[in-house]
């Protein structure tokens, strides 16, 4: 391989792991600080669809659920059509920190895009997660 296929970002948060949790797996948190709206049913091989005001939405096939510890889904390649098969796979998983969560993002799956897809699609995701990761600590701090 010729280029990373690996986004990690890790972020301490001043909040417990339970607080955390909900704001990843729920409708109102998901779709709170990732979109503008979503749906959840919180199970291993349960869906999730995020929404934005835009129009644009992402659906999400859950994969992993370990309350409080891990939450892990596949989802759409930014740049692919809509019914391409190729998806990446994200996991969250979060660790007690004092009295707060270490919250790591980890996303996988972009080799198998070639070059010109793979470029876009993971500078896309880089950014995106940076954004959004932001946007998380900033609803967490204000509930």
């Amino acid at each position: 391989m010729a280029f990373p296929d690996r986004i990690e970002r890790t972020v301490e948060l001043a909040h417990p792991p339970a607080k955390v949790w909900a704001a990843l797996t729920t409708a109102e948190g998901l779709g709170t600080w990732f979109g503008n709206g979503a749906t959840v049913d919180l199970r291993e091989g349960g869906s999730a669809q995020l929404t934005w005001d835009s129009g644009d939405k992402a659906n999400i096939r859950i994969e992993r659920v370990e309350e409080p510890a891990v939450f892990g889904f596949t989802w759409g390649i930014y740049g692919l059509a809509e019914d391409d098969p190729r998806r990446t796979y994200v996991e969250f998983t979060l660790e007690p920190a004092g009295a707060g969560t270490r919250l790591t993002m980890v996303e996988t799956g972009f080799a198998q895009l070639p070059d010109d897809q793979y470029r876009k699609a993971f500078q896309s995701n880089t950014d995106g997660w940076a954004h959004e990761l932001g946007e998380l600590v900033e609803y967490l701090n204000a509930a």
